[in-house]
């Protein structure tokens, strides 16, 4: 078979495993003059880079009910071998269609085989081809210490897909797979060495993958179990994908996550990183999810209605952030710019990027209410 149409068979198998915002979607993907599979992938820094997203086996022994490469589905089975797909990377990279790589795998045989596999992909990418760009290299359940700790020596960014918040949703899902043993070890292990190296290795830090409506788990156990692990673990960022059935697996029948749903969770995740939010500040419903009718900040100040309004031009930067309507980078210029004169009005608002309608209601202009029209939310 030809080199790139495995590549094109193995970007396709790989289109479920998400590298960033852009990532995991049809409509992300540009397909290029030789019919090779491209993404463009938002690095941690804000830049773009087109990112070669690709398995280097679509042979698995898991068979995980929601999976397009179970091992019991009927398919196409293709195998790269390390430097068959590390000299097509270096071709790509050469004629400047990619400047990135995301590498998975099948597991075919044991979890040490695929990673010797990958790393030894890795490995060629770096030394031989004397690429010094951006990789993003999966750690597959089940690897070993010495795997992990290769895996962070040789990557930009690792990560490992916990898929489900807990080991019982796990089990629903993924029963050959054990939560605390194949999934938070090697976390915990890539934790300790790129702690050890001061930041050093893998400066782009690890990340993880849920899964979402697959097990049939709660938007509350998913949250508490991504705040953790930014508390415990040092993660750098956490993805949400919502579950769509894949004909021919046991959840072939089962209701595809509405894309409001993994909206929430990322607006969620957002208020953690950026805002200073906790899990306890979260709104639920009575069924653990987050309320789909507004934003989990709007939701938060609807229910805290004894914190507004607020001054504007006296607020600490924590009280700002939890306005409606204003952001890390409009709560920045409102410190800056409030040294040298007073904000009296929404249109002082909106020139420094705040979204003033949504503000209104919640704060002071110089101690007098602004104009605003009256919503459910």
């Amino acid at each position: 078979m030809d080199t790139f149409e495995k590549v094109e068979i193995l970007g396709r198998s790989a289109q479920y495993d998400l590298c960033g915002e852009a990532c995991g979607t049809d409509a992300a993907r540009k397909k290029d003059d030789l019919g090779r599979w491209i993404y463009p992938a938002a690095l941690p820094d804000g830049q773009r880079v087109a990112m070669l997203k690709v398995l280097l086996s679509n042979t698995c022994q898991k068979d995980c009910h929601y999976c397009a490469n179970r091992a019991s589905r009927d398919f196409r089975r293709v195998s790269f071998a390390p430097e068959e797909l590390a000299r097509a990377f270096d071709q790509m990279h050469r004629k400047g269609l990619v400047k990135g790589l995301f590498l998975s795998s099948g597991i075919c045989g044991k979890a040490g085989r695929a990673m010797d596999q990958m790393i030894a992909t890795v490995e060629l990418v770096r030394q031989r081809y004397a690429f010094s760009g951006y990789v993003h290299l999966k750690i597959l359940p089940g690897a070993s210490f010495a795997h992990v700790e290769r895996a962070v020596q040789l990557a930009t960014r690792v990560s490992i897909n916990l898929e489900a918040p807990n080991a019982e949703r796990l089990a629903r899902i993924a029963p050959r797979k054990d939560f605390a043993a194949n999934l938070l070890q090697p976390m915990h292990w890539a934790k300790s060495l790129i702690e050890a190296s001061g930041g050093r290795l893998v400066p782009a830090g690890q990340t993880t993958q849920f899964v979402v409506g697959a097990a049939d788990e709660s938007d509350r156990e998913i949250l508490m179990t991504t705040a953790r692990l930014y508390r415990g673990m040092g993660l750098a960022r956490a993805y949400f994908s919502a579950f769509q059935p894949v004909v021919d697996t046991p959840l072939e029948g089962h209701p595809p996550t509405p894309p409001l749903r993994e909206h929430r969770l990322y607006q969620s995740d957002w208020l953690f990183r950026q805002y200073d939010f906790t899990f306890e500040d979260l709104i639920f419903d009575e069924a653990g999810n987050l309320p789909r009718e507004a934003d989990p900040k709007m939701m938060w100040a609807q229910v805290h209605r004894e914190r507004f309004p607020i001054e504007v031009n006296r607020a600490s930067r924590e009280e700002l952030l939890r306005v409606p309507g204003l952001g890390p980078r409009s709560v920045a210029r409102i410190l800056r710019l409030r040294r040298q004169g007073t904000f009296r009005t929404l249109t002082d608002l909106k020139k420094i990027g705040a979204v003033a309608s949504r503000a209104a209601p919640f704060i002071l202009l110089d101690g007098k209410r602004p104009p605003y029209q009256m919503s459910l939310w």
